[in-house]
């Protein structure tokens, strides 16, 4: 069974030794939750910062879809790839609070808005070949301009023509993380689903779920108190949060969080059709 945990200690330092700790006991990645009224270093900078302080484990800021520009997120995260050599996650923040929204001067978010943050980010993702970069010095070309896509993406509230100006992860796509309830509710597509509960009837009745709506993992969302082997062989893995993580021997790291997991690369949706 895979394993992760929330990560959110005071102060760089204290953040970095924890985040070192985790690696070292094998936890499959960390979280770093936040809110757009927290103060204090951002969840994608305090990954950023960890991205080379680490070797092994995935790293997964909360973004939030409603507050944060589709472009600027979808370009956070492909760099925060890129810096960590494959080992990036987001977790899909959604908050629609008024005094969160207020922060970036909005009144309110629209239906479908999330999922189509997540869409967007994995076209943009996708807008460069993997190949697109060719460094031919008989011609002085850096890249075939063929390779790059616009993904001419129409969204609820927005529009996004791309490409993005960071080249393809090294995962091919980000490892998308979130609640289980938007796949529910939101119908947002998942990577890693996770089921917050603490009654077992109740996590195998949303796993389920989880499952059908097409999450390709789905982990238990537990207090670090949680005796994991309650949920073993109904879950892919645990996530713990709430507490400093507990001690455990897990499974060996991949190269990229994708492979950590289990994942595939994915193709890319335009060199498949190009």
């Amino acid at each position: 069974m895979l394993f992760a945990t929330e990560v959110d200690a005071p102060g760089v330092a204290a953040l970095e030794r924890v985040v070192l700790d985790a690696e070292r006991a094998g936890y499959a990645f960390v979280t770093f939750p936040d809110t757009p009224r927290r103060p204090g270093i951002e969840a994608g900078v305090r990954a950023a910062y960890l991205a080379r302080r680490t070797t092994r484990i995935g790293l997964a800021p909360t973004l939030h879809a409603t507050t944060t520009e589709p472009f600027h997120l979808a370009t956070q995260l492909a760099s925060l790839d890129h810096a960590s050599l494959g080992r990036a996650g987001w977790v899909v923040g959604a908050t629609t609070a008024a005094e969160d929204l207020a922060t970036v001067g909005r009144t309110g978010a629209g239906d479908g808005e999330v999922a189509d943050v997540v869409e967007v980010a994995r076209r943009l993702w996708d807008s460069w070949e993997d190949d697109a970069i060719i460094r031919d010095v008989a011609t002085g070309r850096f890249l075939d301009p063929r390779k790059v896509h616009h993904v001419d993406f129409e969204g609820s509230g927005f529009s996004v023509v791309g490409p993005l100006i960071t080249p393809r992860p090294p995962q091919g796509q980000v490892v998308v993380i979130g609640s289980d309830e938007l796949t529910a509710v939101l119908d947002v597509a998942l990577d890693v689903a996770l089921v917050r509960a603490t009654d077992v009837a109740e996590i195998a009745t949303r796993v389920a779920a989880a499952r059908a709506a097409g999450a390709a993992l789905v982990f238990a969302d537990v207090p670090a108190s949680f005796d994991p082997s309650l949920v073993e062989g109904l879950v892919d893995g645990v996530h713990f949060h709430g507490g400093p993580p507990p001690v455990i021997t897990a499974s060996p790291h991949g190269a990229t969080l994708r492979e950590t997991l289990g994942l595939p690369r994915p193709l890319n949706r335009f060199a498949v059709t190009s």
